[in-house]
């Protein structure tokens, strides 16, 4: 067994860029990459919104969303619309055909369950669960790290 398999980091790096390749596989006969399926998922559930609060809701910086929406725009999924009271501000809505997207999707989150195997979906609620309370703590760890650096003990680098 290579040393790498019995790292977390790795573990969850494996995972995450196989299950980017699944949802690759599921997603290209549609012209979709994973980031724009997301946003589209997105949007379905929580309607029109700004482009700050999507880039927020996805954990993608501007200068990855702009270009992705600006794509998804001349597929025909999405509007933008500058606020008239804030030209700053940039919304983002579905089109028909962004809408009419979801029902030809929708048997991606269910290909993804079967394939990891989940039986139920308290089986996928627990993992998730389990994912969320890992990110928690890793921007914890990220945002804090000499609470954590002390509380292991780890040596400080010499000045």
């Amino acid at each position: 067994m290579p040393a790498v398999d019995a790292l977390v980091c790795f573990a969850l790096y494996a995972a995450n860029r196989t299950t980017t390749q699944a949802y690759r596989v599921l997603l290209d006969p549609f012209g979709l990459t994973y980031p724009q399926y997301i946003a589209l998922v997105t949007l379905w559930a929580d309607g029109e919104q700004t482009v700050k609060s999507l880039g927020e809701a996805l954990q993608l910086d501007s200068g990855t969303l702009s270009p992705m929406l600006s794509r998804m725009e001349a597929a025909g999924y999405v509007t933008r619309t500058r606020s008239t009271d804030d030209e700053r501000v940039v919304g983002i809505a579905l089109t028909e055909r962004g809408t009419a997207l979801r029902e030809e999707l929708a048997h991606v989150p269910r290909c993804i369950a079967a394939g990891a195997g989940f039986t139920d979906a308290e089986a996928a609620r627990d993992l998730i669960d389990a994912l969320h309370r890992l990110t928690d703590a890793m921007k914890s760890l990220r945002d804090h790290p000499d609470t954590v650096l002390d509380a292991v003990g780890a040596p400080r680098p010499r000045a």
